[in-house]
This record gives structure tokens, sequence and C-alpha cells, in this order.
């Protein structure tokens, strides 16, 4: 099949990508490249700028490009905001890409109007970016209801081929209104690429990594992993040493990250995400969302290696400190998370997931 990917989210399109290749594919992957993370791709849609002479200059190079995104096979884009655009363009670029090619599948894999509204109703999750319980967070400020985003959304939704969710809550965002045509898929990891190693095996100081996205900090709760986790190390400052990492390109952030044992990613969420997974492939502990539910979608009943917190400080420290006197686990676990990720996330194994779902619409 002529496959063509829109849109990035922490590689998750061009490692997609690479797994369709081996299965015979035609495949191209359009993106800015996540931004700063520098994510690869093969077409390029970075922005450089957004004064008045890079914003007509930008928008004439999408219309160029665009002219050439036509008689594929399958079209995905991975978010209703696809292009580093105004939402009314975005939806313009999608209506060109549903007249001109066979099908168009619409990727929930981020912030959309259905997660927003899922989180706002606060009935399906024991917490979001916007609630823990019935406590309302000041973190997270919704900017898909009640305007251009959401009836952007809901028209894309509704016309095109079928939805993919790559976690747990956006699966459940979409599944009152389009259980027809929505697949859960998990995210794709190229293991092939990632090197692993058993942690836990030599007696030195407990290497714990954080990763910081300069302004999303709070919002993936990383404020609250990095205050307890300084605290655990100064409880523990034999034990511990803190590996703190801040808006780095993508390939050094995954290097300095198989550095470390143990992983903090990912607080308000059910699903582990592609820094979790990557880190669990290079035999990392990860402690972050990793919920029963989750689990059970991949009908894993078995191995179940992901340290879960609920996100207040007082867990976090709580799970922390029990990996901390109880070291000699991080060998089985590290060695579970390796086999968790090439049993559900393996890039060719999910890549067919895609092809078969693609083909079923």
């Amino acid at each position: 099949m002529k496959i063509l990917l829109l849109g990035e989210y922490s590689a998750l399109h061009y490692t997609l990508a690479e797994g369709l290749r081996v299965l015979g594919h035609d495949v191209a992957v359009a993106s800015d490249g996540c931004k700063w993370m520098g994510n690869d791709r093969d077409i390029d849609l970075f922005r450089p700028g957004y004064d008045f002479f890079n914003s007509v200059k930008y928008l004439g190079r999408v219309h160029n490009i665009f002219k050439k995104f036509t008689g594929y096979d399958i079209v995905q884009i991975n978010n209703p905001s696809f292009l580093d655009l105004k939402i009314k363009r975005n939806l313009h670029f999608y209506r060109f890409l549903l007249k001109n090619n066979d099908k168009v599948f619409l990727g929930a894999f981020g912030t959309d109007y259905f997660w927003e509204k899922l989180c706002l109703e606060n009935k399906t999750l024991r917490y979001t970016d916007l609630f823990i319980g019935e406590k309302p967070l000041d973190i997270y400020k919704c900017e898909w209801l009640g305007n251009q985003f959401q009836d952007a959304n809901i028209e894309i939704a509704e016309t095109c081929t079928g939805i993919i969710s790559c976690l747990y809550e956006y699966y459940k965002a979409y599944e009152p209104y389009y259980k027809d045509k929505l697949e859960y898929i998990p995210l794709p990891i190229n293991t092939d690429l990632l090197q692993y190693k058993q942690k836990g095996i030599q007696e030195d100081k407990i290497k714990i990594f954080i990763g910081i996205q300069k302004f999303k900090t709070k919002l993936k709760g990383t404020d609250l992993f990095l205050e307890e986790v300084m605290k655990i190390q100064q409880a523990y400052p034999k034990e511990v040493v803190v590996n703190k990492v801040t808006s780095l390109p993508w390939m050094e952030y995954v290097k300095i990250m198989s550095e470390s044992d143990v992983l903090l990613d990912q607080v308000y969420s059910y699903t582990p995400g592609m820094n979790g997974l990557i880190g669990m492939a290079q035999g990392l502990v990860l402690i972050g969302g990793g919920e029963p539910e989750m689990y059970e979608l991949l009908n894993e009943n078995n191995n179940r290696p992901i340290i879960n917190v609920f996100p207040v400080k007082e867990d976090i420290y709580s799970q922390l400190e029990k990996l901390i006197e109880n070291k000699m686990i991080i060998s089985e676990i590290s060695e579970n998370s390796r086999r968790f990720v090439e049993q559900h996330h393996n890039y060719i194994q999910v890549a067919q997931q895609y092809v078969d779902f693609w083909n079923s619409k």
C-alpha cells in the first residue's frame, strides 16, 4: 500500500513507518519533527517563525507540498490540528486529503476535543489532567471546547474512515461516540534499535532519570515527580542519584535515559507513553502510568511491570521508597519490562495491527 503519515508525536509515526516498510509498504512521514524534539521525517513541515513573512512563506510551502498528497491508499493524521497552522487551515487541508485519497484515518494520539470533554465530565477515569477524584486541578487550560477546535474535531471524527487510539484514556474518550470506527493499537517501539541492559545487577547507586519538557512540566506531572525524587535523594544520599535533563533533542534524550536504572514519566496517565516504553525496552524500571484498565485492554494478566502511582506526592514518595528499600527486585522488573515491550509494542507487530484495521474499513 501507498501510505502517508501526517504529523508527529514523539516519533510515533516514524516508528510506525519503519514497521510498515519491513512489511513491504511504501510509506512517507510528513511532520515538523515534533518541533524541538527533532524526530525523523521524510517530508519536513517545520515552521521557522510566526511573523507575517514566515507565516506567508510557510503557508505557500504547505500548499505546494500538499499538491503531491494525492492518490494514497491510506492517509493518517496524528491529530485534528496536524499542521502548525490555525485550525481552519487544518480543516481545509484535511478536506483536501479526504477528497484526493482513498482512506483517511484520525489518530487519537494527544489532546483534542474528545479528550478534554472526557476530562471535564470527570466520570470515566479516577484522575486526569483536569481532576484527581473530585478535586479540580489548575494546571490545564481547555483549548478545544466550545470553539472552532471542537467543530473541526467533530467534523473530522464524523467524516474520516476510522479512528485509532494509542492510549487507554484516548480510547475511552472516543468510545461512547465512535465505537464502530474506533480501534486501540499500542504504541510502536523499534526494539531492534534499543539495546537492552538489565538493571539492578551492580551494587552502585540507583540512577533515577527524569526528563523535563520546558512548557509541559506541570501538565505531565513532572513537577510532582521532581519534588519527591529530590526528597528521596536527600533521604537516601548513598543509595540514589538523580539524572535530570530539560528539553533535549530526541536522540540525545534517549541516550542519556538509557544510562539510568529508573524512569519517572506521565504521572496523570493510565498508560505508558513513548518515553516510558523506550525506557522499558532498554531495561529501565518505569514509575508512572500503568493502571489495571490498560493491562486489561491489552489482555495482559501476567506481566505487569510498571510501578503505577496515584498522582499525589505521598504515593509517589512511597513507591520510590519501596523500590529503594527493596532494590533486589529491580533486576526482575527490568527483565519483565523489556519482555512487556517486545510482546505488546514491537513495531512490526503494531504495524500489522494498523494494516489489519485499515484494510477492515
